[in-house]
């Protein structure tokens, strides 16, 4: 018998041989409206035709469902034709077009219901979120203010204060419990063990009244999508953001009651987490959720909904750790059940921009690292998640692993065939089959943190680094080398939101931000202690890295994504030596970087998808609220903790809608359902500790400020400022940077006489929206010029200085130190500036790829002069280029801008450097 694929448009007679013809008639004469998905009675099964590293993608793979001449105007959005979220009534009855949409119900400005005034509720915030103190030192603090004042306090005690939290209704989702136990056979007359006795509690909270409440933020107004959509710049490239702008979500709006509601993906993300080893390695396993509407960058800023579960272990026994994988999949999907209803049949459900639309809840994507991953999917340790590629030649693709495949050869082979030849366990099934169009293995997405940055570059390159050194030179000259390579990491220049490492990279306990501050530093300090090849394998991967962390990602950029990766895949073959890797380089963190293209192209940028935003979770979720608990049945204090802030962050988000307070000036919350993401924004201060922060409000060019406060002890007159400082000639200076800007001749222009005020910082402010940044990708840095740092001696930080803008990267740009900040005002005008000592490009490293610079010397002294702030950009970091000497043992990291005689300049400091210093 011959089956056929029938078209799956209704009333289309079409029938086709293969998957490939049906998909070309749906694209050719429907439009790809609807991504055919094969029934098994159609006798074929799906097979994703990946081209394996090859950088070659069809159409469907990087358009899906819609061809490249369908995509009308570029520079445009092409939205879902289907999905297009048409605004109804509180009932589901489709409005009229351009009907406004309905008040939301807002109490009076002034009511501070359930607190009585203002200070009742900054003093509860203070207490309970920000200060963190314990019920006694609450009490003791509410005495010393009766005594003091001679008035009662805001409260009588913590119990009362703790009382008005809790009578609160805003951000009121209950936690609920679930209760599971062993019922499996036990044999009769046996010792049974206390796994199988006992109850375990999940708790959770409703995940539709968690969805609800997060479609229903007002806040996410301007950074939420409507519709899946793809998204085409002025040049006609494909750009890969947010996760709506995925071929993913795309793909899965093929339910067809659907038509006309809202698309709201649905995000989980799983983590375990130990909150205590010195009490029993007191573990939790916290079950994330978000949706996929919302930008990358409000996700980033954390807002997720939290059910931290507590499993003991038993790792003795086999039945047991069966037992907790199944129960691990089973929680989560009696957790999710609520959800169901919305993936059947569209759901009423209010909007950020205050309309009431059909929302269709889908399943989209899961967070999680290898160990979880391989949970999930019920693999076997060594195999890939997303492929069917062998655990010993992972580098051999051979298509992808779906959830009908393994539930095809679960029903053919047996359970010692599936595990030795697929990696299949089959004693787990995956919460997944509960529910509609969920397929796990298409739902793992691409985790940067564990997969790439603590994977790939600290647990393999870092350490194959060290064994190569080892190999090459025996332990005692190893040892040495690695102890100058430590110095030189500890020498590197300081720079805003730049980690320290006084002994360089060798200490225990790694974090993962340990792992990306190192990534910023590595290369530079072992260039002439290992080959060039080994050099240009770490700088292939962290292009590659790069590139995968942007916000946002092209269709040339996956180019260069592919061929760096390609570069790093056969460049590492320098390790392949006894001693460092010589059976190879099978590896299942290093293999899913290979699945990146596919995964990015899915699920749009990777940084919206990352533990590491699960992982910071772990802090404000369980970390926080059980050091806050006193550790005996810790769970429910803990949630009771995590309510209580959830209520301060919600009344918080209410009061400043209402314009009882000021937005835009809270401190980042630890709430789960925050309602609002202005809690994670931060005035720019003069707070000199403060080296860099997101920054809240629209995109906007960037700028460089100087400081509020001037410094003290200066001078404010320019010459004596030109004696003060050393430097001869100041005021020729800054009297040829006024001319600059007036375009005049500095000879006819009068002298400066007003008075000079010299600050030891400036504060640049651009559009960063890969590193992080505010919800609209807004970042700020402070440039310091001071001369002393920490009791550490003088500081001078590095800038970037524009001064071609026609020419690409640091063939229009320049760096320069800035030596001295100030300003004065000359004729009615306020004139910024900064006293600079400029670098000369000198070339562009062919081993490492960047940038070379040397000091700028003109008749045997450093050039320098005076710019306007306008010209920089904003902060630049510089690396010593070392040479093949050794540092002395008390080199410090002040002298190192000073000491050496050309620098990298730094591309890997962060990710809009590494956009604009190529």
């Amino acid at each position: 018998m011959v089956y056929r694929l029938h078209c799956p448009y209704p009333n289309c007679p079409i029938t086709f041989k293969s998957q490939h013809g049906c998909t070309y008639h749906v694209r050719a004469v429907h439009h790809g409206s609807f991504n055919h998905q094969p029934n098994p009675q159609d006798g074929q099964e799906y097979e994703d035709h990946h081209h394996w590293h090859s950088g070659s993608h069809d159409t469907g793979h990087g358009t899906p469902a819609l061809l490249a001449n369908d995509l009308g105007q570029v520079g445009q959005k092409k939205e879902h034709p289907h999905l297009t979220a048409l605004p109804c009534d509180s009932d589901g009855h489709v409005c009229p077009p351009g009907v406004p949409p309905p008040p939301r119900a807002m109490a009076q400005q002034g009511d501070w219901h359930p607190f009585d005034s203002e200070v009742q509720f900054n003093l509860a915030d203070l207490l309970y979120r920000r200060a963190e103190l314990s019920n006694s030192n609450i009490d003791a603090l509410l005495d010393l203010w009766a005594r003091s004042m001679g008035n009662p306090a805001p409260f009588r005690s913590f119990k009362e204060m703790h009382a008005m939290i809790d009578s609160s209704e805003l951000g009121d989702i209950p936690w609920e419990c679930l209760r599971a136990r062993f019922s499996g056979d036990v044999s009769v007359g046996e010792s049974i063990p206390d796994w199988m006795q006992t109850d375990y509690e999940i708790w959770y909270r409703n995940p539709d009244a968690v969805v609800s409440t997060m479609l229903n933020s007002a806040a996410f107004a301007g950074q939420f999508d409507l519709r899946p959509y793809i998204d085409l710049d002025a040049d006609g490239r494909r750009r890969w953001s947010n996760v709506m702008s995925g071929n993913m979500a795309w793909r899965q709006c093929a339910n067809p009651n659907a038509l006309g509601a809202m698309y709201c993906p649905i995000i989980l993300g799983s983590d375990k987490t130990t909150v205590s080893v010195a009490t029993g390695h007191v573990e939790y396993h916290p079950l994330y959720l978000s949706i996929g509407n919302v930008h990358n960058t409000v996700r980033r800023a954390h807002q997720w909904c939290s059910d931290p579960n507590c499993f003991p272990s038993h790792p003795s026994h086999t039945a047991f750790r069966t037992f907790k994988r199944q129960l691990y999949h089973s929680s989560i999907a009696a957790v999710l059940r609520p959800l169901c209803q919305g993936m059947h049949e569209p759901v009423v459900r209010r909007c950020p921009d205050g309309h009431f639309r059909r929302v269709i809840y889908d399943l989209v994507a899961f967070i999680a690292d290898y160990p979880e991953q391989v949970m999930l999917t019920g693999l076997v340790q060594g195999w890939c998640p997303k492929c069917r590629s062998l655990p010993g030649s992972l580098d051999v693709y051979t298509g992808p692993r779906t959830a009908r495949l393994v539930e095809g050869l679960t029903g053919l082979l047996d359970s010692k065939t599936l595990w030795k030849e697929y990696g299949i366990d089959d004693d787990v099934i995956p919460f997944t089959s509960d529910f509609p169009r969920a397929d796990i293995h298409q739902m793992l997405s691409p985790d940067l943190l564990h997969q790439v940055i603590k994977g790939t570059f600290k647990d393999h390159l870092v350490e194959w680094v060290c064994n190569y050194l080892l190999a090459k030179n025996g332990e005692r000259k190893a040892n040495a080398i690695l102890d100058d390579i430590d110095r030189r990491i500890a020498a590197v220049p300081p720079f805003p939101g730049l980690r320290r490492f006084p002994q360089g990279r060798r200490f225990k306990q790694w974090t993962g931000d340990d792992s990306k501050a190192l990534m910023k530093v590595y290369v530079p300090a072992i260039i002439g202690y290992v080959p060039d090849e080994v050099i240009k394998c770490l700088s292939a991967f962290l292009d590659a890295c790069y590139i995968a962390r942007r916000q946002d990602i092209y269709s040339d950029t996956l180019d260069a994504f592919d061929a760096a990766l390609h570069n790093f895949r056969e460049l590492r073959e320098v390790f392949r030596i006894p001693g460092v890797r010589p059976t190879g380089f099978s590896l299942p963190r290093q293999h899913a970087f290979f699945h990146y293209r596919r995964l990015i192209e899915d699920f749009g940028a990777p940084g919206g998808l990352c533990s590491s935003i699960t992982e910071s979770r772990h802090i404000t979720a369980v970390k926080k609220p059980w050091r806050r608990s006193n550790k005996y049945n810790a769970l429910g204090q803990m949630l009771l903790i995590n309510q209580r802030l959830d209520k301060l962050a919600a009344m918080r988000s209410e009061f400043t809608a209402r314009g009882m307070l000021p937005g835009g000036t809270g401190h980042s919350s630890d709430s789960t359902l925050a309602a609002s993401v202005l809690g994670n924004s931060r005035q720019i201060s003069d707070d000199e500790d403060d080296d860099c922060s997101p920054v809240q409000g629209q995109a906007t060019l960037g700028r460089v400020k100087l400081a509020q406060t001037r410094a003290r002890r200066y001078p404010r007159d320019i010459e004596a400022l030109s004696l003060h400082i050393g430097t001869p000639g100041l005021h020729d200076m800054a009297l040829e940077c006024v001319a600059d800007q007036l375009c005049q001749d500095a000879n006819k222009l009068p002298p400066i006489t007003g008075k000079i005020s010299v600050f030891h910082s400036a504060v640049a402010t651009f559009y960063a929206p890969s590193d992080p940044s505010g919800t609209h990708g807004m970042r700020r840095e402070r440039i310091r010029s001071t001369p002393s740092w920490r009791g550490c001696g003088p500081r001078r930080d590095c800038a970037f200085v524009v001064e071609d803008e026609t020419k690409p990267g640091m063939r229009g740009m320049t760096v320069v130190r800035v030596m001295v900040l100030f300003s004065f005002e000359y004729g009615n005008v306020h004139y910024p500036c900064a006293l600079a000592h400029w670098f000369k490009r000198v070339r562009r490293d062919p081993v490492t790829g960047l940038w070379v610079v040397r000091p700028d010397i003109t008749t045997g002294r450093r050039y320098q002069s005076i710019l306007h702030l306008d010209t920089l950009l904003r902060g630049a970091h510089l690396i010593p280029v070392y040479g093949n000497k050794g540092l002395p043992l008390d080199f410090h990291y002040s002298y190192s801008l000073d000491a050496f005689d050309s620098f990298y300049v730094n591309k890997y400091i962060d990710h809009h450097a590494n956009e604009i210093a190529f």
